[in-house]
């Protein structure tokens, strides 16, 4: 059975970066479509970005679009979020997931999550 453990979130200045690592354990994670999601209390859970089993395709909301980039690294079983120019919009907590489905439509990610999460963690960004 797959297991996620997120880590890598923290307090940031605008502008700054934060790398999130969702390392998997009890499955190879290549066999599994990766994604991150993203939410603030009160607010509706957001897809941020994924990557495809396959051939490692990324997929990315607008909102952060140029500015996030995820990567898989099989030998370690990990994917990662590198975050870039972080916005204080950009403050959630990010939860990692395998996911059996996704759609871009007018600009948003909407990811399908499947079983398997971790447990978030918390990025915070403010001066």
């Amino acid at each position: 059975q797959l297991h996620l453990v997120e880590s890598g979130g923290g307090l940031v200045q605008p502008g700054g970066s934060l790398r999130l690592s969702c390392a998997a354990s009890g499955a190879t994670l290549d066999y599994y479509a990766i994604g991150w999601f993203r939410q603030v209390p009160g607010k509706e859970r957001e897809g941020v970005s994924c990557i495809r089993n396959r051939d490692g395709m990324p997929f990315y909301a607008d909102s952060v679009k140029g500015r996030f980039t995820i990567s898989r690294d099989n030998a370690a079983n990990t994917v990662y979020l590198q975050m870039n120019s972080l916005k204080p919009e950009d403050t959630a907590v990010y939860y990692c997931a395998a996911v059996t489905g996704f759609a871009i439509t007018r600009g948003k990610l909407l990811l399908t999550p499947g079983d398997y999460w971790g447990q978030g963690t918390q990025v915070t960004v403010s001066s």
